[in-house]
């Protein structure tokens, strides 16, 4: 049977983009995945000299990157070692809600990474597909692998979750979402049917509070910068207190990093007001910290141990970033909108920035364990309702501080 030349140069062409982009897919699973695993089972090997079944490594280190993507997983401990750890407890099922999102965060920008290098192949939206298709197929196969009646994760979260994130990466990282694409164009066109200022109030809202999120949380990764730095002390107490080996150490420290995401959000909820909780009747706010047992993860130490007399003064992160941020968008368009229209631009960025900063609160937070730590976290409503107040009124001053009165010269009229 003949075969033009271009069909058949084509169709290798398709068959290597679906073959890279499995590939790029599994890379990101295995990289994931290796992180636990080759620590796991160096601590098999050298501590345990092989006398354990490998495979209670393997299916912990998939239990751990399936909580790091917020599948939940149900834990029954055997009675007779729950009471021979004195957690008689424990032999009842707890459900680990709270997800340790250093991995997602992980699988985020690896698949942005992979969504780049798809989109420079021919045939971008067939490798997408088949990049997301065997990424969804592997979380599928390390789920089921993972499943045992002491820890269990749940199928469809563990199949699902992990792949929507690195869905969301090969969507920022590939060209799909470009003008050339053709939903992605119809999107367009529909959106430049507006009219002008609702294109402009639309597209102020969603950037300025994207842009307040991400300065809230940069102003939390320097706070939290600097109480890793200042309890340095009582961080390196608690590692010893841990008496783990080079091996143990290592295989905390890694776990530290995968919640080190989680503490920034904790810092961010302690910026807006509510604050978070490190189990029940426990509370860390700006205006009161009470503490009562606390696991004992030396990241921990760096929580404060008690009533900050200045506290307050951390309320002011969330209004000085939004005011800062609608103090510069507002000149470029005060001179498109009415002052209402400001108004309604300043209550966009407010509901657009608590909804981030709301949903990555409600990400970090969880059940952590049994006991008073099945309430471990932000309250993701409340940091929400906080912020959106917060973010709105501070938006709407820097509006009104960026919009001159009406003056002949310099092209703002009321209308």
């Amino acid at each position: 049977m003949w075969v033009p030349r271009g069909t058949l140069g084509n169709d290798m062409n398709r068959q290597l983009t679906l073959l890279f982009a499995a590939f790029e897919a599994l890379l990101v699973v295995a990289i994931g995945i290796a992180i636990p695993l080759v620590p796991l089972t160096l601590l098999w090997g050298i501590h345990y000299g092989l006398a354990i079944d490998w495979t209670v490594f393997w299916r912990t280190a998939v239990d751990i990157w399936l909580v790091g993507h917020g599948a939940d997983i149900t834990v029954v401990l055997d009675p007779a070692v729950a009471s021979s750890v004195g957690l008689a407890a424990a032999s009842t099922p707890v459900t680990i809600t709270m997800a340790l999102l250093g991995f997602a965060l992980l699988t985020l920008l690896l698949g942005v990474r992979a969504g780049r290098r798809v989109a420079e192949t021919s045939h971008v939206l067939l490798g997408t597909l088949a990049s997301l298709a065997t990424f969804g197929l592997a979380s599928l196969v390390l789920t089921l692998s993972a499943l045992h009646p002491v820890a269990r994760p749940s199928l469809w979260q563990g199949t699902l979750l992990p792949t929507l994130v690195f869905a969301l990466g090969l969507l920022i990282g590939s060209q799909i979402v470009s003008a050339s694409n053709p939903v992605s164009g119809g999107i367009r066109r529909w959106i430049s049917g507006w009219p002008a200022h609702v294109r402009t109030i639309v597209s102020t809202s969603l950037r300025g509070g994207a842009i307040a999120a991400a300065g809230l949380f940069a102003v939390a990764s320097l706070i939290t910068t600097a109480a890793i730095v200042t309890s340095f002390a009582d961080i390196i107490t608690l590692y010893e207190g841990l008496h783990t080996e080079v091996l143990g150490g290592v295989a905390v420290t890694i776990g530290q990093l995968a919640l080190l995401p989680n503490v920034v959000i904790w810092a961010a909820s302690w910026l807006v007001g509510p604050g978070f909780a490190i189990g029940t009747g426990s509370a860390v706010s700006p205006l009161a910290t009470t503490l009562g047992p606390v696991p004992a993860i030396p990241l921990l130490g760096a929580l404060p141990g008690g009533d900050f007399a200045f506290g307050f003064v951390g309320l002011l992160a969330p209004i000085v970033v939004g005011f800062l941020v609608a103090a510069v968008l507002g000149p470029r368009i005060a001179g498109e909108l009415r002052r209402r229209e400001l108004a309604i631009v300043a209550l966009g960025i407010g509901v657009t920035a608590a909804v981030i900063v709301g949903g990555l609160a409600w990400a970090s937070a969880g059940s952590a364990g049994p006991g008073r730590l099945v309430d471990v976290g932000p309250q993701p409503w409340i940091v929400a309702a906080w912020a959106a107040l917060e973010f709105s009124v501070a938006a709407g001053l820097g509006l009104l501080a960026a919009a001159r009165p009406e003056r002949a010269d310099d092209g703002f009229t009321e209308r």
